[in-house]
């Protein structure tokens, strides 16, 4: 008889197994919207597909996002479209990477109950997507590459202690910027420190602004998180470096596309961190509302060996300078991609 019950028992619980498999043998919907094409938002995009495709294989699900793509390429009226599409494919979850994108994919799903989930907003209270940080409040969340420009500036003065005229070069229509050049404005006005503020939405643009700092004869730049300077990057580095103008900027991948130094966030453990939050909200082990907004702050310098050496810097010298700000320093050299 015990065996009996024994084989019963074995039986239900290999059933009750094999209809919690099937449970959770889903195939969830996963809509990724990327601003556009720069090292920075390629690289959160890349780690956000592999680690899906990590946790989808560790929960016995699929999350299928390679049929749910777009780029909207910096383009206002593709990025209109896009949200249309995906309401019309009913995904079931949108990951918007980057400020303008979360505003748009917050508006489009606004009555409905698809979940958004951001990555690379730098100020989500300041651009109206969440209440607060710690209890987002609504249907969004997600996670912020907020920057420490206090920082970078720092960096700056460790590297040129008699550092008298600052660059400013950023895109007046990035909201990642705004509060970062507040803040540098508001450091170089406590330090006594002249600054010059430069503005481009395109690349042509950027590069004439870059020409501009150059020619008022500026000692060193500072960009934060802004995609319209990244994606100048590899366009306007080797006029700062010909100049002997370091450029301070608020990505490591700044600093991959030419730029002297990236400061910040580490976009793939973003990636990471985006994509773990997407699985726990469509597994249903995260109410979106109550998810705060994930922040990071581990202290990487990223510098550029090759940009280090043409604008007359001591590596060495640099990294002993650096040490008192940074918890890494990481060394780099100029390429496209993370995958060069």
């Amino acid at each position: 008889m015990k065996k009996k019950v024994f084989t019963s028992v074995a039986v239900m619980a290999a059933i009750t197994s094999a209809m919690a498999a099937t449970a959770m043998a889903e195939d969830y919907k996963v809509g990724i919207v990327q601003y556009v094409d720069d090292a920075s938002l390629n690289q959160i995009t890349e780690n956000i597909e592999k680690e899906l495709d990590a946790k989808g294989e560790e929960l016995g699900v699929t999350f299928n996002y390679a049929d749910y793509f777009s780029n909207a390429q910096a383009d206002s009226s593709v990025l209109n479209q896009i949200s249309t599409d995906l309401l019309a494919d009913q995904v079931d979850v949108i990951v918007a990477i980057a400020t303008p994108v979360a505003m748009v994919m917050q508006s489009a799903t606004e009555d409905t109950d698809i979940p958004v989930i951001f990555s690379a907003v730098s100020d989500p209270v300041g651009a109206g997507l969440v209440e607060s940080m710690d209890a987002p409040g609504g249907n969004i969340t997600g996670t912020s590459d907020a920057l420490d420009t206090a920082t970078i500036m720092n960096l700056m003065l460790a590297a040129n202690p008699d550092l008298k005229k600052v660059g400013l070069l950023y895109d007046t229509a990035q909201d990642s910027s705004q509060n970062a050049i507040q803040d540098a404005i508001a450091f170089c006005e406590e330090n006594g420190i002249e600054y010059e503020e430069k503005t481009g939405s395109t690349t042509d643009d950027v590069i004439l602004a870059a020409q501009s700092l150059i020619a008022d004869g500026v000692e060193a730049v500072f960009t934060p998180t802004d995609n319209t300077i990244m994606t100048a990057e590899l366009s306007i580095y080797e006029l700062f470096n010909d100049a002997k103008i370091p450029h301070y900027t608020g990505a490591d991948s700044f600093a991959l596309n030419g730029a002297f130094c990236g400061y910040g966030v580490d976009y793939a453990n973003l990636g990471v961190a985006t994509a773990d939050m997407v699985a726990e909200v469509l597994t249903g082990d995260a109410d979106v509302a109550a998810t705060p907004v994930q922040t990071f702050d581990n202290g990487i310098a990223t510098v550029n060996t090759d940009t280090c050496e043409a604008i007359g810097f001591d590596l060495d010298t640099i990294k002993e300078a650096f040490s008192d700000y940074c918890t890494d320093f990481v060394e780099i050299q100029t390429a496209e991609s993370f995958a060069e």
